[in-house]
C-alpha cells in the first residue's frame, strides 16, 4: 500500500470486521419492489416510500428517535417488509438497544430461517450482549450455509481464541486459507496460534506466508522478531528490525527496540547511536516521546524507559520534555533522588515546569522532607505568586507539618486570587477542622457546595461532620446520600452513610452500609471501628473484637481507646 503501512493485530482485526465491514447485504430486495411503489404514491404523505425516506433523513442527521418513529410507519404499511425490519434493527443497535434489535431479528428468523443477513445480524448481536456460545454456533451455521463468508472465519476464530479454544480456532482459519488461499489474516492469525501452542516452525512459516501475500505489513514482523528472540537467532533479529527501517526509516517503535536490543547484547555504541538520534528527533517530532509513553509507561515497563530516555537525552540535554518523562520514569523505578534530578532540568518556560515543581514537592515529601518541600515550594511561589493551585500544595504542606495559622494565610492568599476556587475552600475547611474550629470548616464546607453543589468530597465532609457531632442528621443523611450519587462505588462515603444511620439509632441500615464500606476499604481503621461499634450495638461481642482487632493493627496512633473496647469486651 503506497498510503501507509499496514498493522495487523488481533484485537484491530475483530474490531474492523465487526463495525466496519460486517457483511450486510443492504439490497437484500431492490427497494421499488420491495416496497411497491408506483410513479403516483411514491411521496404520497403516508406512502411506505416517504416514511422510509424520511427514515433515512433522519437517520443521516443523527435524529434516531424519529428515524425509528418513520420506520415503523412504513413497517405498518407494509408489515411483510424483511428489508424494513432489518433497517429497524440496525437503527436500533446504533442507539445500543440491543434486545429490541434482538427481538426483531429472531422474528425475521422465525419466518425466513435461512435468510442470510438477519441470522449475520443475530450473531452480531449475540456477541455484543456477551452470549459467545450462542454467537459462534450462529458464525458456524453461516459458514455452512455460505462457506464464501470471509469475514465470519475471522469472526468466529477471534471468538475462539478470546475464549482460548485455539483448536477450534485453528481449525476456523484452516478453512479461511482453503477457501482464501490469500487471506493475508488467516495466515497470520494461524502463525499466532501455532506461536501459543510452542509450534515454532509452523509459526514461522505462516507469518513469512502473510508477508509473502503482503509484504507491507508490520506486526508479522514484529511477530517474527519475537519468535527468533526466543530462538536465540540475533541475526535475523537485526535483520527484521533493519528491514522496517529501510522501509520506513522514521519508524519510532523499531528504532528504539533495536536500540534496546543492541544495548541488551552490550552493543551500547550501536544503540547510543540509535538513542541520541532518536533524542535529536524528539525536539521536532514530538510523537518519538508519545510513542516512548505508550509502549514503555503505560506498560511499567521502566527499567527498558530508562535506558532509551537517558540515551535520547544525549541527543537533546536542554529538552524539557524528555527531563519531565525521565523524571515519571524514575518516580516508577522508585530512584526518587533522580526523579528530582531530571524534574530540576525541566525549564520555567515548559509546559511542563508546574507539574515537574509539584513532583519534586511531593517527592521530598515521600522522603520525609517534609521542610525541604516547603522552602522548594515558597522559591518557586516567589516566581509565580499568583498560581492558586501552587499555594493549595503549600498550605497542605503547612498542614502536613500542624502549623494550621500558616496553612491558612497561604490558602486565603491563594482565595485572594481566586475566591471560588473550591479546592482551595474545601482545604481551608479541613485545616479548621483539625485545628478544632468546627464551626469555621462547617462554613467553609457551605461555601463549596454552595459554588459546585455536586461536590463529593465537600457534600460527604459536611454530612460526616455534623454525624461526628450527633447534630442535623436528617440534613448529614442527604447530603451524604447526594455524595454517594457522584461516587456510588466509594468506600469512604459509603462509610459515613452508615455512620449516619448508627448516630440515628438504625441499625439494620448502619450494619447494611458498613459492612459495604469495609468490603470496599478493607485496610480502613476508622472504617474497621465503626463496624465493631455497630456490632456491639447489637450485643454481638465476637464480631466486635474482630473488627476491633482488624482497626487496631492498621492504625498508626491514638490506639489507647481501641485497645480498652477490647480489654473490656475480652474480660481482660
Amino acid at each position: 500500500m503506497k498510503t501507509g503501512v499496514i498493522k495487523l493485530t488481533l484485537a484491530v482485526m475483530v474490531i474492523l470486521i465487526f463495525f466496519g465491514c460486517f457483511p450486510y447485504k443492504k439490497a437484500v430486495q431492490p427497494l421499488s419492489k420491495n416496497l411497491d411503489h408506483t410513479a403516483e404514491d411514491s411521496f404520497a404523505p403516508e406512502s411506505r416510500y416517504y416514511y422510509f425516506t424520511e427514515a433515512q433523513l433522519q437517520r443521516k442527521t443523527g435524529n434516531y428517535d424519529k428515524a425509528i418513529q418513520y420506520l415503523n410507519k412504513a413497517i405498518e404499511t407494509d408489515p411483510e417488509s424483511i428489508y424494513l425490519r432489518l433497517e429497524l434493527a440496525t437503527l436500533y443497535i446504533l442507539i445500543k438497544e440491543n434486545q429490541s434489535a434482538l427481538s426483531i431479528v429472531e422474528k425475521i428468523i422465525e419466518k425466513e430461517p435461512e435468510n442470510l443477513n438477519a441470522i449475520m445480524m443475530y450473531g452480531k448481536l449475540k456477541q455484543e450482549l456477551n452470549q459467545l456460545d450462542d454467537a459462534q454456533a450462529v458464525y458456524e451455521k453461516i459458514i455452512t450455509l455460505d462457506p464464501k463468508q470471509e469475514n465470519i472465519y475471522l469472526l468466529l476464530g477471534g471468538l475462539y481464541m478470546q475464549e482460548g479454544k485455539l483448536n477450534r480456532a485453528l481449525k476456523i482459519y484452516n478453512q479461511l486459507v482453503q477457501n482464501f488461499p490469500e487471506s493475508y489474516a488467516g495466515h497470520f492469525f494461524i502463525a499466532k496460534i501455532f506461536k501459543e501452542q510452542n509450534n515454532t516452525l509452523g509459526a514461522e512459516k505462516e507469518f513469512k506466508k502473510t508477508l509473502e501475500i503482503n509484504p507491507d505489513l508490520e506486526e508479522p514482523r514484529y511477530e517474527l522478531i519475537s519468535l527468533y528472540e526466543t530462538m536465540g537467532k540475533e541475526k535475523k533479529v537485526i535483520q527484521l528490525y533493519r528491514e522496517l527501517l529501510k522501509k520506513n526509516s522514521q519508524n519510532i517503535r523499531a528504532a528504539m527496540e533495536l536500540g534496546s536490543y543492541y544495548y541488551k547484547r552490550g552493543m551500547t555504541q550501536a544503540a547510543g547511536k540509535i538513542f541520541k538520534d532518536l533524542g535529536q528527533r524528539s525536539i521536532a517530532q514530538k510523537e518519538v516521546i508519545r510513542k516512548v509513553v505508550r509502549l514503555y509507561l503505560n506498560t511499567k515497563e521502566y527499567d527498558a524507559a530508562a535506558i532509551i530516555l537517558e540515551g535520547m537525552l544525549k541527543g537533546a540535554p536542554d529538552s524539557s520534555e524528555l527531563h519531565y518523562i525521565t523524571g515519571i520514569v524514575f518516580d516508577g523505578k522508585k530512584d526518587k533522588d533522580k526523579a528530582i534530578m531530571h524534574f530540576k532540568e525541566v525549564a520555567a518556560d515548559s509546559s511542563f515546569y508546574k507539574e515537574a515543581v509539584v513532583h519534586i514537592a511531593f517527592l521530598y515529601q515521600e522522603q520525609k522532607k517534609i521542610d525541604q518541600a516547603i522552602h522548594f515550594l515558597k522559591d518557586v511561589i516567589k516566581k509565580m505568586p499568583d498560581d492558586p493551585d501552587l499555594l493549595l500544595y503549600l498550605g497542605s504542606f503547612y498542614e502536613d507539618t500542624g502549623e494550621f495559622e500558616k496553612a491558612e494565610t497561604v490558602l486565603k492568599q491563594g482565595l485572594e486570587i481566586d475566591s471560588e476556587n473550591t479546592s482551595l475552600r474545601f482545604r481551608l475547611g479541613v485545616i479548621y477542622d483539625k485545628w478544632g474550629k468546627k464551626k469555621a470548616s462547617i462554613e467553609e464546607m457551605k461555601t463549596v457546595i454552595r459554588l459546585d453543589e455536586k461536590d463529593a468530597n465537600a457534600l460527604n465532609y459536611l454530612g460526616y461532620t455534623y454525624a461526628e457531632l450527633g447534630e442535623n442528621l436528617d440534613e448529614a443523611e442527604r447530603l451524604i446520600k447526594a455524595a454517594l450519587e457522584q461516587k456510588p462505588d466509594d468506600g469512604y462515603i459509603t462509610d459515613s452513610l452508615g455512620w449516619v444511620y448508627f448516630k440515628k439509632g438504625l441499625l439494620t441500615k448502619a450494619l447494611k452500609y458498613l459492612e459495604k464500606a469495609v468490603s470496599l476499604v478493607p485496610d480502613d481503621p476508622i472504617i474497621l471501628e465503626h463496624l465493631g461499634d455497630a456490632y456491639l450495638k447489637i450485643s454481638d461481642k465476637k464480631k466486635a473484637i474482630q473488627f476491633y482487632r482488624r482497626s487496631l493493627l492498621k492504625k498508626e496512633k491514638d490506639k489507647d481507646d481501641l485497645e480498652k473496647k477490647i480489654r473490656e469486651l475480652s474480660g481482660k
